[in-house]
C-alpha cells in the first residue's frame, strides 16, 4: 500500500461493483525503522514491559516491528539488545545471564547491558580485539513499575518524562503497573494497527453508542448520555472536553487526552472516581498490525488496575462465547473489525470525527518536523522540562 487515498463513493446506483481498490495511509500507520511514523515514534521513550519482565531469563519482546531481547544482569541492571549475536548470529534467547551481562550459548561471548563485548572465551587472552565489536543495544530506564526503551538516534535522546498524575500521591496511594492492556476492550494483544485504537481516545461519540447500547451499560450511568464535545489542541496532543447533563441536575464534565506519541489519558469511567485522571496508558505498536497497552496508575490496593477492565454481562472479554462477542461488541471488536490496517480511502469522516481529524493533522505536522531535522512535540532534553501535567479528569458540577 502506498498510502494514496481515492474516493470510495459508489458510482451510479451505489453498487459495490464500482468500488476502487482500497488503500491505507502508510505514513501514519507503518512503524518499522525508516518509515515516517516509525522514525517519529522512535524519538520518544516507550514502555516495553513490566519491571519484573527484565529478569535472569532472557525475554523476547517485539517493539515497532523489531525483535529484541530484554534481560537483567546479576548486578540488577536491565538491558535490551538485538537478538542475533554479533559473532555468528545465533539468538541470545538461549543466552545465560551473569553478573556482568548476557553470555551467548554458542561460543560464550559475553555482552554487558550496553552491548560491549567483555569476553571471547575461545580467543587468545579472552579476545584481544573484543573492543572492536559491539552487540546492538538500546537504552532502557525503569519508572512507574515499567521498563521504558528509547529506540531512536542516540544524539537526539530525550529525558524520560515524569507525570504529575503519577507523582502526586494521596494518603495510602501507590503507583501500580499493568500489562493486561486496559482499554483495548479485553484482549491483551490486539490484532490491528495501533492507530485504530489511539484514534479511539479522541472519539467520545462512540461511547454512548458502542458502550451504552451495543455492549450494554458498561460504565457509570452518566456515560450513557450523548455528550456535548469541545476539541482542542494541547501542548502535546488533542484534548476532548465532554459535557453530559444529569437527570438529577448538574453536569458531568469529562476530559480525555491523546498525547504524543501514544499516551491515552482517559479517566476510568467504571469506578465513578472524580478529580484528576488516575492512570496513564501507553499504546505500544508491536508491529504494523498488532498493539498492546501498558498502564500505570495510582491505586490503594494491589491489583486494582486490573479490575478496571471492561465486563460484558458480568463476564470478562475472554469469558465471552463467539455469539456473545457478536451480540455485545466492544472496543476490540470495533477496532479489529476495521481490519489489520483500516482502509482510509473508504472512510467518510463527518463532524463528529473532528478529534480524529485533528489527531491525524497533528501527526502529519510532526512527520514534517522530523523530515526537516527538528524535534517533535513533547520531547524534552532537560529534567525540568520533562515534568508533564495533564488536564484530563472527570468532575460533577
Amino acid at each position: 500500500m502506498d498510502g494514496r487515498q481515492t474516493s470510495a463513493r459508489p458510482a451510479g446506483d451505489g453498487s459495490a461493483y464500482h468500488l476502487k481498490a482500497p488503500t491505507y495511509n502508510a505514513r501514519l500507520t507503518e512503524v518499522g525503522r525508516g518509515t515516517p511514523m516509525g522514525e517519529l515514534l522512535r524519538r520518544y521513550w516507550h514502555p516495553i514491559g513490566l519491571v519484573k519482565d527484565a529478569a535472569a531469563t532472557p525475554r523476547p519482546v517485539k517493539v515497532l516491528g523489531e525483535e529484541l531481547i530484554l534481560f537483567r544482569d546479576g548486578a540488577g541492571r536491565p538491558g535490551l539488545v538485538y537478538p542475533r549475536c554479533c559473532h555468528r548470529g545465533t539468538t541470545l534467547y538461549y543466552g545465560k545471564i551473569e553478573d556482568r551481562g548476557i553470555r551467548c550459548c554458542y561460543h560464550g561471548w559475553l555482552f554487558d547491558v550496553e552491548g560491549r563485548c567483555l569476553e571471547q572465551p575461545c580467543e587468545p587472552d579472552g579476545g584481544r580485539q573484543r573492543d572492536r565489536v559491539r552487540q546492538p543495544w538500546y537504552p532502557v530506564q525503569e519508572r512507574y513499575g515499567l521498563v521504558f526503551a528509547y529506540m531512536g538516534p542516540p544524539e537526539r535522546r530525550p529525558v524520560l518524562p515524569r507525570y504529575d498524575c503519577l507523582e502526586v500521591l494521596e494518603d495510602g496511594e501507590f503507583v501500580e503497573a499493568d500489562d493486561s492492556s486496559i482499554g483495548t476492550g479485553g484482549v491483551v494483544i490486539a490484532a490491528c494497527n495501533w492507530l485504530q485504537h489511539f484514534e479511539n481516545v479522541v472519539d467520545p461519540y462512540h461511547v454512548p453508542i458502542l458502550h451504552g447500547s451495543f455492549s450494554g451499560a458498561q460504565f457509570v450511568e452518566q456515560m450513557a448520555a450523548m455528550p456535548k464535545v469541545k476539541f482542542e489542541y494541547g501542548p502535546r496532543g488533542v484534548k476532548s472536553t465532554q459535557l453530559r447533563g444529569l437527570l438529577e441536575g448538574g453536569t458531568f464534565r469529562r476530559i480525555t487526552e491523546a498525547v504524543l506519541p501514544t499516551l491515552r489519558i482517559v479517566p476510568n469511567p467504571q469506578v465513578g472516581r472524580y478529580g484528576m485522571v488516575e492512570s496513564i496508558g501507553w499504546t505500544l505498536p508491536i508491529d504494523d498490525t498488532h498493539y498492546r497497552i501498558y498502564a500505570a496508575g495510582r491505586v490503594r490496593e494491589a491489583g486494582a488496575l486490573g479490575k478496571m477492565k471492561s465486563r460484558y454481562n458480568g463476564k470478562t472479554w475472554d469469558e465471552l462465547t463467539p455469539e456473545e462477542h457478536q451480540r455485545f461488541p466492544g472496543d476490540v471488536e470495533a477496532q479489529t473489525g476495521q481490519g489489520p490496517i483500516t482502509f482510509h480511502s473508504e472512510e467518510h469522516l463527518v463532524s463528529s470525527d473532528q478529534g480524529v481529524s485533528m489527531l491525524r493533522i497533528l501527526f502529519q505536522k510532526q512527520l514534517e518536523v522530523i523530515a526537516a531535522g527538528g524535534d517533535p512535540v513533547g520531547v524534552a532534553f532537560d529534567e525540568k522540562d520533562a515534568y508533564v501535567k495533564f488536564d484530563a479528569g472527570q468532575y460533577l458540577e
